[in-house]
């Protein structure tokens, strides 16, 4: 009687420790979701005031832009109007080579320092860069049709654009289907700064091979090569899609954060 006393005693004691250690870590896991709401609270505040800001300048300089291409900007007397799809063509462009060089940078970074926040970056702007790179061979296949009577043709311009197209394709097909984690992060890098090397070779294209694609007017030695309304136009163009990366850069890293958060807090937890 007195050993199934103590047993009785023994599993009471046992059980009240059990539910005391649930009980601490239900409310350790409570406080960490308190923390991290209020957290995540206060960077969504002060990062909406950056991207509401961003948007409107965005809004603001696509409104003026279209008005300075159709109503300011004069029409090419030898291609006509279908010249104007140049103010689309080459900030697309620009804009392509802006992101794979930020993300050229951040894996840099990201295999120096080995911090989630210049992958989180990296990815957010080749997912950009693909877009816009994308944009650029779709608006010159339009404007070659009248000025070159084909849709495409093997230039070495066309050519190595499309190898970055396919390649950061590929970095994008890498993150979908490999485990996330360091080493997905590594590959990644890797492929990005291999990548990166081909935007010399597109930028110089014109100047090693025989191709279709004038060489650069902008930044020509040459006087009066570019009328100014259209280098000013031009100019704006690029600048306002300058800034509509930087808004696009900014939401898509705020969303991958708040993506791989809200994972680690459900990892957590289960756990």
């Amino acid at each position: 009687m007195v050993l199934i006393g103590l047993e009785r005693n023994s599993l009471r004691v046992t059980n009240g420790s059990n539910i005391h250690s649930i009980f601490n870590t239900l409310n350790l896991q409570r406080l960490f979701l308190k923390d991290t709401a209020l957290t995540l609270i206060d960077r969504i505040m002060s990062f909406n005031k950056i991207s509401r800001l961003l948007g409107f300048a965005v809004l603001i300089g696509l409104i003026l832009d279209v008005l300075m291409i159709f109503a300011w900007s004069p029409t090419d007397s030898s291609m006509g109007w279908v010249q104007k799809i140049m103010y689309i063509h080459v900030p697309s462009a620009w804009t392509s080579f802006l992101s794979i060089t930020v993300a050229f940078l951040f894996s840099l970074l990201y295999l120096w320092k080995r911090r989630e926040q210049f992958d989180i970056i990296a990815l957010s702007a080749v997912e950009i860069g693909v877009i816009f790179c994308g944009l650029a061979l779709i608006t010159g296949s339009i404007w070659a049709r009248p000025t070159w009577n084909t849709y495409w043709t093997w230039d070495a311009r066309l050519t190595t654009t499309l190898i970055l197209f396919l390649i950061f394709s590929g970095y994008l097909l890498l993150r979908r289907f490999s485990e996330p984690g360091d080493q997905q992060a590594r590959l990644s890098a890797v492929v990005a700064i291999i990548g990166f090397l081909d935007i010399p070779l597109i930028h110089l294209s014109v100047v090693w091979w025989r191709t279709l694609h004038q060489p650069s007017t902008v930044f020509s030695p040459k006087q009066n090569v570019i009328d100014d309304q259209i280098l000013v136009t031009l100019i704006f163009s690029v600048s306002v899609f300058s800034i509509l990366f930087l808004f696009l850069l900014l939401n898509r890293v705020e969303l991958e954060r708040r993506n791989r958060l809200y994972m680690k807090t459900v990892m957590t937890v289960d756990e």
